[in-house]
């Protein structure tokens, strides 16, 4: 297993459009900064304009902390594009190049080549997640400072001392990376429908478009299955920076999610072991 997971990251990290995502991440994440290094006060200004006759808060707002809450709630609705550029070449890419059928040849089960393979899809899905977190968190306080964290709910603002925040952004980025890896998922449970890449990369993101229209839209048919959907718990996140957090809420989203990896891992093998490989 350790020879067929090292052979499909070498695979994956040898092609040049696998970096293609860490260079975008990069110029979003620093452009995001450019702009509130450059002007922050204004956002801030309107981000508090309701609050600022009732209260006043002292101190650095825009700080490393409050930057990278402001990249996380804008980057990570677009990450899944990104992870599924690899997720739905994993299959289809290897028919597409007609080597799909001489790896089945090969001295190995077909589960553990399908897990080899899953695996290193969500090793380079997690590595993306490093990749930001390294940007917009460390790199975001190295360049803004660190200082309380203030979060902006719809109905309430919510401050959170220094002390308290750096255990909640490790968190954030743990759930992320089982939401990422839903996505991750899916996008390789549908390359196995396809013999050219391109088709389960526009499907993963139709359905994650579709579904997280199904969950934002409230409507009392789509109120029955939002609960359902792991889009409606992808920003499960945000649920450690609550004050108090709702452990039982984000355990939920989390242990949905695994469920829908579950079911997109375990499908997959059950199909490709029963696959006529013709291509």
């Amino acid at each position: 297993m350790w020879t067929l997971l090292q052979i499909e990251l070498f695979k994956i990290f040898k092609r040049p459009r696998t970096y293609i995502a860490f260079a975008a991440i990069a110029a979003i994440v620093l452009l995001i900064q450019l702009a509130l290094y450059v002007d922050a006060d204004s956002y801030i200004d309107l981000l508090l304009q309701s609050i600022r006759s009732h209260f006043s808060i002292e101190g650095k707002i825009a700080n490393g902390y409050f930057v990278c809450y402001f990249i996380l709630q804008t980057l990570l609705i677009h990450v899944p594009l990104l992870i599924a550029l690899i997720g739905g070449d994993m299959i289809a890419g290897e028919a597409n190049m007609g080597t799909l059928r001489l790896l089945a040849t090969k001295p190995i089960s077909r589960t553990s080549l399908m897990l080899s393979k899953f695996l290193a899809s969500t090793i380079y899905t997690l590595l993306l997640l490093v990749w930001m977190a390294f940007l917009s968190l460390f790199l975001s306080m190295l360049v803004f400072g660190v200082g309380d964290l203030v979060v902006a709910k719809s109905q309430e603002i919510i401050l959170h001392r220094q002390a308290d925040v750096m255990w909640r952004y490790i968190a954030a980025f743990g759930f992320a990376a089982i939401a990422m890896t839903t996505v991750a998922a899916l996008s390789f449970f549908l390359s196995l429908f396809a013999e050219n890449s391109i088709g389960p990369i526009v499907a993963t993101m139709s359905i994650v478009i579709v579904f997280t229209i199904l969950s934002t839209v409230d409507l009392p048919l789509f109120g029955l299955i939002k609960p359902f959907l792991f889009t409606s718990h992808m920003l499960g996140w945000k649920g450690f920076f609550d004050n108090p957090v709702n452990y039982g809420a984000v355990a939920r989203s989390a242990g949905i999610l695994l469920f829908h990896i579950a079911f997109f891992l375990g499908t997959s093998i059950y199909i490709f072991r029963r696959k006529d490989i013709l291509s």
